[in-house]
């Protein structure tokens, strides 16, 4: 029905014939002549109708917004002065012969050009969202991304493998979505959350190199780099350490950057261990751009007169840290408020702050704040010569259990940086966050849980402590994080049987429970498993970074809303009697709120 994409005439089709097929996107009528904007999924191309062809004229005047139109006719230079800069085609126009409505279009709710559209009109009328042209392009360039971490994996040897959508429930992270089984009354299928454990079996049968761009399930509650389904590229590899395979996945991302928007990462990225990521930046996906750093302090504070100070830094599991802001000292009373606000978002409960007027003089005419007088100069002495404070700047404390100051402190450091302009100017900062710990402590199940996923190796050297002292014990763990966002992460994989019981053992997990859930993978170790390990990339969010998009949303064709709904087909709804019957459900009916009071 077409020779070529809207997007794609040029100069170079002068004096051709072309036939374009695509939606009207604004239709124009200066005295007698008319033009239509044909927009297809590569661009727009002006085309003219004039009335010396009257039939074509006719259609042309009925034509309204999104009619499906094919258009046939002849390319041609636009007049001097016209050419539209901002197109690919702006150079050339259609001398339209022939116009042919191929369906005509109700009034769209919105105008495609139309800026500030609500998120939800947007879901709403997705088909609609998506024909715009900045949408058309964010699903390019996933597409191309994609294309790019397949082009890179299929020529480095990956096979490319499909593992199942219907698995067991293996709740050891986040929810599952569960499916219930019509054959087998009582019992429920999962959707993975990631085929962690089917690509461990594909090491041990053989495939030594495996990949999948693939959609994984949880059940979580959602925010703009989350929804329940989304989409990873998840690879695993045999016979490669920690370091191979880091590297080989460094290779990866700076060709799918390359390929995907022509950018060059700096290469090799930096490597951080996630002790020194955390101390520093209090985080373990650090936004590099940004110039300003955590400082340690709590141990010249443990003496002070200052109780909200001295009592963490004495305490096991607290942190006393300080943020220096260079020139902070300007900052208003009103700003260190709503900076204050800010760090309770992430549980802090206050914003202590010093004001270093004069950082010769050591007292509450040289440091300006209410803590002063309660911290002796031996301490604030140490305080500045550690922090590197001058004349000028602000000192900002975080005084509370080390993962709350992390969180508080390392948020606020990323939000002052961006807001006041104390980045280095480079517009990726990758960086490998290396050596995790294998457990965290859950003190209100009180017991071990694993950082990453149970099936992650410990150090070689640490082997010894997953039972003597499993909080000291380090995995062959890796993420990679760009600009302060987590763009994968993965380990080196536990292949004997009999590590992977202990840690079992150490999570709590028991040898009836881990057979029960995990059987199948202890059996299949014990028959040669090759020494394995991966990684899963989120695409989702890789290409939101790619795209500039400030959600996933933005670059996912259908996506959910942060209630986990879809606003376009109404998802989830119910179902008939019939349906739940067959699956042997039953619903509980809901008592009315009167009711219940009524029954009190």
């Amino acid at each position: 029905m077409r020779t070529h994409y809207c997007g794609q005439i040029s100069s170079q089709n002068i004096g051709q014939e072309v036939t374009l097929c695509g939606w009207a996107h604004r239709r124009r009528d200066h005295g007698g002549v008319i033009f239509v904007d044909l927009r297809d999924r590569e661009g727009i191309a002006q085309v003219v109708c004039d009335p010396d062809r009257p039939l074509t004229f006719r259609t042309a005047e009925s034509v309204r917004s999104e009619f499906c139109l094919r258009v046939s006719g002849k390319v041609r230079a636009r007049p001097e002065g016209t050419v539209n800069s901002q197109l690919a085609s702006g150079e050339v126009e259609i001398l339209c012969y022939e116009m042919e409505v191929l369906n005509p279009s109700a009034t769209p709710p919105f105008q495609l050009d139309e800026e500030n559209l609500s998120e939800n009109t947007r879901l709403l009328h997705r088909v609609l969202d998506l024909r715009r042209p900045q949408m058309q392009e964010k699903l390019q360039l996933r597409y191309r991304t994609a294309r790019a971490f397949r082009r890179f994996l299929d020529a480095a040897g990956f096979v490319d493998i499909e593992t199942p959508m219907l698995t067991r429930s293996t709740p050891e992270g986040a929810r599952d979505y569960l499916v219930p089984s019509r054959v087998h009354p009582g019992q429920f299928f999962a959707l993975p959350q990631s085929p962690q454990l089917f690509k461990q079996l594909l090491m041990v049968a053989g495939f030594d190199r495996y990949y999948q761009i693939v959609k994984c399930f949880r059940d979580e509650d959602l925010r703009a780099d989350r929804q329940p389904e989304f989409t990873q590229v998840d690879i695993e590899t045999s016979f490669m350490d920690e370091t191979a395979i880091i590297e080989l996945m460094e290779e990866l991302i700076c060709q799918v950057f390359r390929e995907a928007i022509g950018a060059e990462l700096p290469a090799p990225f930096l490597r951080l261990s996630y002790a020194e990521a955390m101390a520093r930046y209090g985080s373990d996906k650090p936004d590099l751009r940004v110039t300003l750093e955590l400082v340690d302090v709590a141990d010249v504070l443990r003496d002070v007169p200052f109780k909200v100070f001295a009592s963490v830094a004495n305490s096991e599991g607290g942190r006393v840290a300080a943020l220096r802001i260079p020139g902070g000292a300007s900052l208003t009373r009103s700003e260190i408020d709503a900076y204050t606000q800010f760090v309770g978002i992430y549980g802090a409960k206050g914003l202590a702050y010093i004001k270093v007027n004069d950082a010769t003089q050591l007292n509450e005419k040289g440091l300006q704040s209410p803590i002063v007088k309660n911290l002796h100069a031996a301490a604030l002495q140490a305080i500045v010569e550690r922090t590197g404070a001058q004349s000028g700047d602000l000192l900002f404390f975080g005084a509370d259990k080390r993962k709350v100051v992390n969180d508080a402190l390392g948020a606020l450091r990323v939000k002052i940086g961006h807001e006041k302009n104390f980045v280095n100017g480079h517009p990726w900062e990758p960086v490998w966050v290396v050596d995790f710990p294998m457990f965290d402590y859950d003190a209100e199940e009180q017991r071990w849980t694993a950082c990453h996923h149970p099936f992650t190796s410990p150090k070689d050297e640490h082997l010894a402590r997953l039972e003597t002292d499993p909080g000291n014990c380090l995995a062959k763990a890796y993420d990679l994080a760009l600009n302060g966002s987590e763009l994968g992460g993965g380990s080196v994989r536990i292949h004997r049987a009999a590590v992977q019981e202990k840690v079992f053992k150490a999570l709590g997990i028991g040898e009836e429970e881990a057979q029960q859930k995990f059987g199948f993978l202890l059996e299949a170790l014990k028959y040669g498993a090759p020494p394995h390990g991966g990684l899963a990339f989120g695409l989702d969010r890789i290409v939101a970074m790619l795209a500039g998009a400030e959600s996933i949303r933005d670059v996912i064709a259908f996506p959910k809303t942060q209630r986990a709904q879809c606003l376009l087909t109404e998802a989830p709804s119910g179902v008939d009697e019939k349906q739940l019957r067959e699956l042997h459900i039953r619903l509980r009916q809901k008592v009315s709120t009167q009711v219940e009071i009524g029954k009190e």
